[in-house]
């Protein structure tokens, strides 16, 4: 397992895992009272990117932050067609499974799910999964999957015949071992998350860290390749329709890889009870302006409650 980064260790206490399908999973629990919530990170991330919204959650909540299959502290098993504590498929299914699996086992009792870029997807997935286990889905800055087989047509002709190209590339493993040696080194993280984050300052070293420590990982470079290749699955427009649970949107409006004008466009299922643009935040509005985000999930936490007792 990945060690926690020391500079954020002292106002968390240790980790606890899990075990699924025959592979540790890492998750971090704050709070003893009120509505169960489940944090679900976006791509490369981790429980620890909600580092600055678990404290104010389990003020009135139950909290958990897990680490999807395949990130943070939890298992890197080899890419594949699933075999018990070897191999597993990396798709929104499997973590849609993980986290609907974690809600019956770990949690038991129906929560929240609060996710972020790609972890939304794996969040509805879930709530797809196990409506029962489902009280509502705050998505943040989801992920439109702009490369998606279905959704390439409507790109620029060089990303839209690019991307296939790169895929291929990377999947040739000492091509996608060297592409990964070079995003993996704290320069490129900090370029990439001063691109993601509307706000300079909320790109720290201690972010930088966080997110670099599971890249040395055993595994960290197959899971990277096997999703950079993963142009199937669900779409958001798939899985809204399929919910039987209130949603919401928060859209950081700065988000220069999800652009807001599309997001908007997902407020006109009924499930969704709102959308809510953040202006001038970025991709991860969790951590860049946690002050905006942490009382909007508590307030709509609490009228997710009153309904229940309704």
């Amino acid at each position: 397992m990945t060690a926690s980064p020391l500079t954020a260790s002292s106002s968390f206490p240790p980790v606890k895992t899990w075990t699924w399908q025959g592979f540790s999973i890492c998750y971090q629990q704050q709070g003893d009272t009120g509505i169960p919530v489940i944090l679900v990170h976006g791509f490369g991330a981790s429980w620890w990117h909600w580092r600055k919204n678990i404290p104010d959650l389990a003020q009135t909540c139950r909290v958990y932050a897990i680490d999807l299959i395949g990130f943070g502290g939890s298992a890197k098993p080899i890419p594949g067609e699933f075999k018990p504590g070897e191999q597993i498929l990396y798709s929104f299914e499997t973590w849609g499974q993980q986290i609907a699996d974690f809600c019956r086992e770990v949690v038991r009792e129906p929560a929240v799910f609060v996710g972020n870029s790609v972890g939304c997807i794996a969040a509805m997935q879930a709530a797809v999964y196990a409506p029962e286990l489902t009280m509502g889905v705050a998505m943040l800055n989801c992920s439109l999957r702009l490369l998606h087989d279905r959704k390439r047509i409507s790109l620029p002709w060089h990303r839209r015949f690019g991307a296939p190209l790169i895929q291929k590339l990377l999947a040739v493993q000492p091509v996608g071992k060297f592409f990964f040696q070079q995003l993996a080194k704290p320069k490129t993280v900090k370029k990439i998350l001063l691109q993601a984050y509307a706000h300079p300052e909320a790109v720290t070293d201690e972010l930088v860290d966080l997110l670099m420590a599971p890249a040395k990982d055993a595994g960290a470079v197959a899971v990277f390749v096997a999703f950079t290749a993963y142009s199937q699955g669900p779409l958001p427009e798939d899985l809204l329709p399929q919910l039987s649970c209130p949603a919401i949107f928060l859209w950081g409006t700065a988000d220069p890889w999800e652009p807001v004008e599309l997001g908007q466009e997902l407020a006109n299922y009924p499930q969704v009870q709102k959308f809510i643009p953040l202006e001038g935040v970025g991709h991860c509005p969790q951590d860049e302006a946690p002050e905006l985000v942490n009382p909007i999930l508590q307030e709509w936490i609490v009228e997710l409650g009153s309904r229940e007792s309704d």
